[in-house]
């Protein structure tokens, strides 16, 4: 039975998101991006972040196009420019018509962010091909379809030294799941895995255009989606047994993390997994020797 949100202790624990002033540093001045899965939670973080920072963002969404055009705003509030677009990622002549789009608006694309993904759980004996096939058509065959466009783009423009030193960057949003085994989970996890090997081999072969593809892979983050996870005292006194920093993480740190991969202060960062999960990844069952 899925626990019931206690609103209390939501209060209590987590205040109220003040929106963050606009960035004084302009660190991705100049630079167009396009982040998908950008209406709600790390999506809708990291275009907000991008924006703050200088990106002009194109905020995907594939429903909500009302909490698109909220993070839109919010980005064209602190001087960048914004536009919504709805597309399915796993829809081959829907992405090309997404890039089309934000050539259009913006000229070209300097930076991708494949943020859109789903979860279809079920155990094992009981997940359902279709369940399997949707997870894998969003989660990583649409990362490789945007990849794909925002590589051509890259290749076609080349490196534009006064607006970074790279031809273009790609960040893929992955998880601490693409090295730590999640039963009941099955799709979701190997999906996840598939974008890192992926990540890291589309790096390995464009790396001499001066394209740079890393991955960043959150951890228990605290968004709407998984409030069942953080949402009553008992449940969030469970997660922290998994989180060696004893916190949840905040979507904002995911955009943080996206902003400095973007800019050229990570420019010999190729190829890598930025895991952001305040130690997930570090076998906490361990951390009293086992």
């Amino acid at each position: 039975m899925t626990p019931v949100p206690d609103q209390d202790f939501i209060k209590q624990t987590f205040p109220e998101p003040v929106m963050p002033a606009c960035s004084i540093v302009k660190t991705l001045r100049g630079q167009k991006a396009i982040v998908t899965g950008a209406s709600s939670g790390i999506g809708k973080a990291i275009a907000i972040a991008l924006g703050h920072a200088g990106a002009d963002v194109l905020v995907n969404y594939v429903s909500g196009p009302d909490d698109a055009e909220a993070v839109a705003a919010e980005i064209r509030r602190c001087g960048a420019q914004a536009i919504i677009h709805r597309a399915d990622v796993s829809k081959e002549d829907e992405v090309a018509a997404m890039f089309a789009r934000a050539r259009e608006a913006f000229g070209t694309v300097d930076i991708l962010v494949n943020n859109a993904g789903i979860q279809k759980d079920a155990p094992f004996d009981q997940l359902s091909l279709v369940q399997w096939q949707r997870v894998l058509d969003v989660n990583l065959t649409g990362q490789f379809l945007c990849a794909r466009e925002a590589v051509r783009e890259f290749k076609r423009r080349g490196v534009r030294k006064e607006i970074s030193c790279a031809a273009g960057k790609i960040i893929c949003v992955s998880s601490v799941h693409e090295v730590i085994p999640w039963a009941g989970h099955v799709n979701y996890a190997a999906s996840k895995g598939g974008v890192m090997l992926m990540m890291k081999s589309i790096a390995q072969e464009v790396a001499p255009w001066r394209i740079r593809v890393n991955s960043i892979g959150p951890g228990a983050i605290r968004t709407p989606i998984n409030t069942e996870a953080w949402g009553t005292r008992e449940a969030y006194d469970g997660l922290l047994k998994l989180i060696p920093y004893k916190r949840i993480g905040e979507a904002e740190e995911i955009g943080r993390a996206a902003v400095w991969l973007a800019s050229d202060d990570s420019d010999y960062i190729n190829g890598t997994t930025l895991f952001v999960d305040g130690g997930m990844t570090l076998y906490p069952g361990f951390e009293t020797g086992g």
